[in-house]
């Protein structure tokens, strides 16, 4: 990474210039050199990162704005610092992959995602759903180990584990993962009710988790849910009134 590269660069230009130049200690010149790397890493690291701020709070806004495809080409602009920073190219390409999965252009969002941070556990659920949908089993339920390993108290995502396991036939590791899932979340209640559900072969309730749950697209929002969404609309617009 570029910022790494220079802060080293100048943290060796110091070091030399004080043990070669000014005949400096070598202990007192690498430290030198290192307290120069340690600041010149953090100015560079600061200054990019808001940079990525920015990149991120403007395609935040085209999304707001329902401009789908503006908003990719903002963050297709914050590939350009990849070789800058670590992870910056993993966490735009699970944003863009995000983006193309609620679009329903699966295809393209599984290339994305593929290249995504695993850090990101709603991308890396809908690239589990990905690999379901491509009939690979294996590849499905190690990407969602993946993301349970680095994200062990959301609840959702313990439920989407179990939802998919299921849904291949798995009913018996759905009920093992969702018991893992309400160990590690504190006994969340929804957790614990969907768990009671697949004990007793009943259907999990998935739609108690609103608009987070509907975006993996696996289940179609009821008329309820409509209503509930064209009512907090109709609310919104009463408000800017």
């Amino acid at each position: 990474m570029y910022n790494i590269l220079i802060s080293f660069a100048l943290a060796a230009l110091v070091g030399s210039i004080l043990f070669w130049g000014f005949s400096v200690p070598s202990g007192y010149a690498v430290l030198a050199a290192s307290v120069v790397f340690v600041a010149a890493f953090f100015v560079l690291s600061r200054v990019f990162v808001k940079k990525l701020t920015a990149i991120m709070a403007e395609a935040e806004r085209e999304l707001q704005a329902n401009r789908t495809d503006r908003a990719i080409k903002v963050l297709e602009k914050g590939l350009s610092y990849r070789h800058w920073q670590l992870y910056v190219a993993s966490q735009i390409q699970s944003q863009m992959g995000m983006i193309y999965y609620i679009k329903r252009d699966f295809a393209e969002a599984f290339e994305h995602l593929k290249k995504g941070i695993s850090r990101n556990w709603a991308a890396m659920g809908m690239l589990a759903i990905c690999y379901m949908k491509r009939s690979k089993p294996k590849e499905m339920k190690k990407t969602f180990e993946k993301a349970v390993a680095l994200t062990k108290n959301e609840p959702l995502l313990w439920n989407l584990y179990a939802f998919c396991m299921d849904k291949i036939g798995e009913h018996q590791q759905a009920v093992e993962i969702m018991e893992r899932g309400l160990k590690k979340t504190s006994r969340d209640e929804k957790l614990e009710a969907n768990l009671d559900a697949l004990r007793e072969g009943r259907r999990m309730k998935m739609e108690n988790y609103g608009p987070l749950w509907y975006q993996f697209h696996l289940e179609k929002p009821g008329e309820l849910f409509k209503m509930q969404v064209r009512s907090m609309q109709g609310r919104r617009k009463m408000v800017r009134r």
